[in-house]
């Protein structure tokens, strides 16, 4: 049998009773899938979660594979004998992985009852998140407009009905926002928009007790269970738009043959990456909260972390990211952090994507690199930022690690590229000063983030991996850059940027992540003018706008931390 990390919206962030890939195998990254046969078991995780899974899972018992470079689907091609029966959910599965996995000599077998239903005695229940508006004085453009501009993509496309599965696009289109998942604003439910611009709602009532009767009664309300059902009751004789890339292949199985189905992207996704300009200033006023509620923490850490280490009673992580998560509920706005706290010391930061507990609670000090990656929910937008950080003297070898990943930074945030390049052709430009020490990190350098929404945004991606989508002003992205080297070290550099316009034709980068940057690891050496010039403009910037916001006693650490490079 084959079990995704996911759930029937392919949320990365799943909730507690979806959470079947961690309940059978310990692993609890975001991204993975295990093959269970009648001799063996397999997990397939990505570059980010090689070490994490080694720890977590019993080894003895499962053997780990690389998701892309050893995809499951290349593992049963050359590891499975023709016609072996490999059972799948089909509310688990897109309609791109049933195709890949069809080509392969196994036989796919749609379960029609899950086994977990039995097996998990202990199963959470499924999640009830009320869910509120979002007023269009912060959304930016009301429900009715925004059916009307997808209405018109399906016209355009003769088609009758669009499936929206994913909840982002859901919550957009709506303009409402869930609670069903910690850190991920969004109401897990389904919807069908037709191309009068109607839309039919598949969500459970329990959750609605907040919305206003004028929200609901533009909707057409129906129980989250009813979706694929009803899909098939309308199938009949009409063409339905679906996303082979996001929802579960038991779609196609309900509309065919009864219907046609319209493969393409939703293009919810697409329209909803381009901020409009409400939005866009929700983002900027947010980051100036988040960036306050940073150099807040900063500077308690660079008073905290000699006094409790010269008192023998080190800061640990867990601490750490409370405190940090204690000034972030101090900003104005602020709802709850947008991902789980990376918050990594020592050699935890080798895992990327690693989360602290009481079994593996490192502390601070000095003479070794800190990592925080984290991020906040507010009224107005949502925030992703890393800061690695060092108090004493790191060894040679990584300030020089620390150095190339500032350098790559730089380099990509401060490029001028062509409207409508595409995010896997500036991938490079983060990685060459780590490509020429021969060095590189297995993760991507760049994701779109949603408007108090997913961190996650589809469709933009800054990697290696071919991302076909236009960068164009009003996008919204990171910058992250990082090295890990596994027992000993991880370093990350993120800034969440808006793309704008520089000139016709052309676009840039604007940081709307302002905290400043730790420069006492880096060889100052190794940087060009321009590098310095920009730090000192960044820094300088930074400066001027949290000043007024930080406490009293965080203004001469802010005023140090961002005092120029160049005498």
């Amino acid at each position: 049998m084959i079990v995704p990390r996911t759930d029937a919206w392919q949320s990365e962030n799943c909730a507690s009773n979806d959470e079947k890939l961690a309940w059978l195998t310990g692993f609890d990254g975001s991204a993975g899938v295990a093959l269970v046969l009648r001799d063996k078991a397999l997990l397939f995780v990505d570059g980010r979660y090689q070490v994490q899974a080694r720890v977590q899972v019993n080894m003895d018992e499962v053997e780990i594979h690389h998701l892309h470079n050893e995809p499951l689907a290349d593992w049963l091609t050359a590891n499975v004998a023709a016609g072996t029966r490999i059972g799948f959910d089909p509310m688990l599965m897109t309609n791109t992985e049933f195709t890949q996995l069809s080509a392969t000599p196994c036989a796919l077998v749609p379960l029609n009852a899950s086994p977990f239903d039995a097996l998990w005695t202990d199963r959470p229940a499924a999640p009830a998140g009320l869910i509120r508006e979002m007023p269009v004085a912060i959304s930016g453009e009301s429900s009715e407009d925004k059916r009307q501009r997808v209405a018109a993509v399906l016209a355009a496309n003769n088609a009758d009905y669009l499936a929206v599965t994913l909840p982002d696009n859901i919550a957009w289109l709506l303009n409402v926002r869930g609670s069903d998942i910690p850190t991920s604003p969004v109401p897990l439910s389904f919807a069908l928009l037709g191309r009068d611009g109607r839309v039919e709602w598949f969500v459970n009532d329990n959750k609605l007790a907040e919305l206003p009767d004028a929200v609901l009664n533009a909707f057409t309300i129906a129980p989250q269970d009813t979706f694929i059902e009803r899909c098939q009751q309308l199938a009949e004789g009409k063409r339905v738009m679906v996303d082979a890339d996001s929802a579960p292949v038991a779609l196609r199985f309900a509309i065919e043959p009864r219907g046609e189905i319209v493969w393409r992207t939703d293009p919810i996704t697409l329209i909803k990456a381009t901020k409009n300009p409400v939005e866009l200033a929700g983002y900027r006023e947010c980051h100036l909260q988040d960036g306050a509620a940073w150099v807040n923490f900063l500077a308690w850490l660079s008073r905290e972390v000699p006094l409790r280490a010269a008192a023998g009673q080190p800061l640990t992580e867990l601490e750490v990211q409370a405190q940090q998560l204690a000034f972030r509920k101090q900003q104005p706005g602020f709802i709850e952090q947008s991902f789980a706290t990376i918050s990594a010391s020592s050699s935890n930061a080798a895992m990327c994507h690693y989360h602290s507990s009481e079994a593996n609670n490192k502390p601070l000090g000095h003479n070794h690199f800190y990592l925080n990656d984290s991020g906040g929910q507010y009224a107005n937008g949502t925030t992703d930022a890393t800061r690695t950080l060092a108090w004493g003297n790191v060894p040679s070898q990584q300030r020089l690690h620390y150095t190339a990943v500032l350098r790559g930074f730089l380099s990509l945030i401060t490029l001028q590229f062509p409207s409508g390049t595409q995010g896997h052709q500036l991938d490079a430009f983060a990685r060459r000063p780590l490509w020429e020490m021969g060095l590189d990190y297995d993760h991507g350098t760049g994701h779109g983030v949603g408007h108090q929404l997913l961190i996650h945004e589809n469709p933009h991606r800054i990697a290696k991996k071919v991302n076909p989508w236009p960068l164009v002003a009003g996008n919204i992205m990171t910058i992250e850059p990082g090295y890990y080297l596994g027992d000993s070290h991880g370093i990350r550099i993120e800034n969440q940027v808006e793309i704008v316009e520089s000139r016709p034709g052309f676009c840039k980068f604007a940081s709307l992540t302002l905290i400043p940057i730790d420069l006492s690891q880096v060889e100052m050496d190794l940087l060009s003018e321009q590098e310095k010039q920009w730090l000192d403009e960044y820094h300088q910037q930074v400066r001027e706008a949290l000043s007024p916001l930080v406490n009293s006693e965080a203004r001469s650490w802010l005023e140090a931390a961002t005092a120029p490079v160049r005498v």
